[in-house]
């Protein structure tokens, strides 16, 4: 019997050095798109899926992370005097429950693996998801919570996917793929950030993952793989010749690299026209500024 997938883990420790000079004492995760910080749609989209325990890998100077998920009873009080009822219940969906949350150091940036090896005393043996908040995905049912009900079905590791084109591929873990079956993949090998020529298929492995813990077994031995650091991509790999393998989700949805400003200012503009309230004053905005584009050429 396969094993409910109930926690995750939420690498976290990056300095975000990309995103300077907010990050200098912001946060990257909690750098909002409209009106919601990054953490908390990987958040919601973890509660969706049925996760329960939540494991962030911090490092210093993440204390803004870790107070944003308490609670605030002078603001809670404060809204409630003033019958802003709206605000009080949005701001009591950022609450977590006590003991819900877990956090824990990474006190040398070694790479992915490393962050998620660091959380093995909380894992187990159990299966668990990997959400990196950088990879903001819009979808009508969220990513993970399609992963999770395809792994019912399989088991094993799995790992979302998407098609990049070819130029692209450098900055992204490949699969080589034995079997397509349409939303899922059988994979058969896993190439970290190869050249163009060199990747095996225009599958690319984005931040989703739900992993055996046997991933974290691999991980122990702490071999240095591309960029010299601890590739999770690598102890992935290593489950593809086991029982359950390794496999690809094709998940419904677009992603954004809100890692990357361009990405952040795309998730921007696409959350921001989703939002019923914002969406004619932006649409109108957008439309000046590209007539302004044309009138300037």
């Amino acid at each position: 019997m396969k094993r409910k997938v109930t926690k995750a883990i939420f690498p976290v420790a990056g300095m975000g050095t990309r995103f300077l000079p907010a990050t200098k004492s912001v946060p990257k995760e909690i750098m909002t798109l409209v009106d919601r910080p990054l953490i908390q749609y990987a958040i919601d989209e973890a509660r969706a899926a049925g996760i329960k325990e939540f494991i962030f890998v911090t490092s210093r100077g993440k204390g803004a992370l870790e107070d944003y998920f308490d609670h605030a009873p002078q603001l809670e009080q404060e809204l409630e005097k003033k019958g802003k009822t709206d605000l009080l219940e949005t701001l009591k969906s950022t609450n977590m429950e006590s003991g819900a949350i877990a956090y824990i150091r990474q006190h040398r940036a070694l790479g992915l693996g490393h962050a998620v090896w660091c959380a093995r005393r909380l894992i187990a043996d159990e299966p668990f998801a990997v959400i990196l908040p950088d990879d903001v995905i819009a979808a009508e049912k969220p990513c993970l919570q399609q992963m999770v009900e395809a792994y019912a079905e399989t088991g094993g590791n799995m790992v979302a996917a998407m098609e990049v084109a070819p130029d692209k591929a450098s900055s992204y873990g490949v699969l080589d793929v034995s079997e397509d079956m349409g939303a899922m993949v059988k994979v058969k090998g896993m190439v970290e950030k190869p050249k163009a020529e060199e990747a095996p298929s225009n599958l690319a492995v984005i931040g989703r993952y739900i992993l055996s813990p046997s991933v974290l077994t691999n991980l122990n031995k702490m071999k240095s793989g591309a960029g010299g650091e601890i590739q999770l991509t690598d102890a992935i790999a290593t489950e593809i010749e086991k029982q359950h393998g390794v496999y690809g989700y094709r998940f419904r949805g677009q992603r954004f690299d809100c890692g990357s400003k361009s990405g952040f200012l795309q998730a921007t503009v696409a959350f921001g026209l989703d939002r019923e309230e914002l969406r004619e004053d932006l649409s109108a905005y957008l439309h000046d500024v590209v007539n302004m584009g044309k009138a300037a050429e």
